[in-house]
């Protein structure tokens, strides 16, 4: 063991959500609960999970938190941004996620919790309507993205002062936006997004760039839970390097996905071939009813398409791989999103995968996972707060790929040609080889 140089969490610590949905309220008030001790906060690695430190008679088995220097849950204090009015109390009974007997322990400090106007512009999320939104200061009208910018900076102060934070963490929880593609005149470099912003480029600067470049300006690090482009672009990690912040993204992986970058490795380990992957998901909640627009749906298609490329590559094994399309080169794949307002959060994730083995023999594999969304993105929220802020106190800058275990599309420096890494398996070594080393502990390959 060695010394580490990761400072200790004294403080404070404000989880400011981009979003006061089901997602956020389930997380917020699942931790007010746990920390009451009156439930459990179930799905949680920083709160559950043990790694293995140490070989031979050193070797033993220690929680996250006896590791390394994890906040408490007594020490977050939590804020938000929504474009509706309502406070975390009425926006979790409205989410119908939890019952009453989960949140009335709590009410009083959800009801505390009302979010500040969001940075918002509907032609990014065309199916949400609500008027708890910035305008300008010169009119009624949106702000300028560097208004935004602006606004955003200055909410972050307030609430860092008025809660006595020590630190700041910034967790995008809201809707998937429509689908930005990287755009390198304004992506390409940090001088270059701060021009756009300048410049109000609506069409290259979505309101969740604003959100991150306000975070990492201030100081807080930022983590990207839907598939938006936001900090997956070369002029964020510019701006992460320069502020030495830790970020991370992009998408919580919690239904389909993670099912998918579980199984996927089963196949490709046990060198079956892969004929095609049908993914298809109902859900009825408000992530469903955005994504029910195409262009915000072409936005999670890009995310969730991504994971099987990196585990089944066909370059690697043509025979096994190289089948499905019309050309010839791969499997097919397929992802589909449907609005279906009856099943609310209770998502239904529906796959049919086609492989084949021995002597090219066909074999089916039908997988049908009823989840609850929030539920599973709940204790990913926690773990992402409290690993990014441990990050942060430990120097980490730039893309935090340790943290890809909890991403369904994880960052990479697409610029060099790196490939993201999807196995869930390879993803779960990486965070706890990372934890080992800021523990002091050497990282090593033992999946255990």
């Amino acid at each position: 063991m060695t010394q580490t140089n990761v400072q200790p969490a004294k403080g404070k610590v404000g989880i400011l959500c981009v979003g006061l949905g089901a997602v956020a309220t389930t997380f917020i008030t699942g931790t007010m609960m746990a920390r009451k001790g009156l439930a459990k906060p179930v799905g949680s690695l920083t709160q559950y999970d043990r790694l293995r430190v140490g070989r031979g008679e050193k070797k033993k088995y220690v929680k996250y938190g006896e590791l390394v220097p994890l906040a408490s849950l007594d020490d977050l204090v939590f804020g938000a941004w929504d474009v509706y009015p309502q406070n975390a109390f009425q926006s979790a009974m409205y989410a119908h996620v939890l019952e009453e007997k989960d949140i009335l322990p709590v009410r009083d400090e959800l009801e505390q919790i009302v979010p500040m106007k969001a940075a918002f512009d509907k032609n990014y999320a065309r199916r949400l309507d609500g008027d708890n939104v910035k305008t300008s200061a010169q009119s009624s009208a949106m702000p300028t993205r560097w208004e935004m910018v602006e606004l955003l900076r200055e909410d972050i102060r307030q609430f860092k002062q008025a809660n006595g934070c020590a630190r700041i963490v910034v967790l995008w929880a809201a809707s998937t936006e429509i689908y930005v593609p990287y755009y390198e005149a304004v992506h390409g470099t940090l001088a270059d997004l701060e021009a756009a912003m300048k410049a109000d480029d609506r069409d290259h600067v979505a309101p969740s760039m604003c959100y991150a470049y306000a975070a990492l300006r201030e100081g807080a690090p930022f983590v990207m839970g839907a598939p938006n482009t936001t900090v997956d672009i070369p002029a964020m990690w510019q701006l992460a390097a320069e502020t030495h912040l830790p970020i991370a993204g992009k998408d919580f992986k919690t239904g389909q996905t993670l099912v998918k970058s579980g199984f996927a490795p089963i196949i490709g380990t046990r060198c079956l071939g892969l004929n095609g992957w049908f993914s298809t998901n109902i859900l009825g909640n408000r992530d469903g009813l955005v994504l029910d627009e195409p262009d915000n749906f072409r936005t999670k298609e890009v995310s969730k398409l991504s994971t099987l490329e990196t585990i089944l590559r066909p370059d690697l094994q043509p025979d096994l791989y190289g089948h499905g399309n019309d050309d010839d080169t791969q499997y097919y794949h397929k992802v589909r999103i449907n609005y279906y307002p009856p099943r609310g959060d209770s998502k239904e994730g529906w796959d049919n995968i086609d492989i084949f083995g021995w002597l090219g023999y066909p074999m089916q594999v039908k997988i049908d996972f009823l989840c609850r969304d929030s539920i599973l993105a709940a204790p990913l929220c926690l773990d992402l707060c409290l690993l990014i802020d441990l990050a942060a106190r430990a120097g980490r800058e730039g893309i935090q790929r340790f943290l890809s275990f909890f991403l369904k599309s994880p960052m990479h420096d697409f610029t060099q040609g790196e490939l993201p890494v999807n196995n869930l398996y390879q993803q779960y070594a990486m965070l706890k080889n990372a934890l080992r080393e800021m523990g002091g502990y050497e990282a090593d390959e033992e999946l255990d």
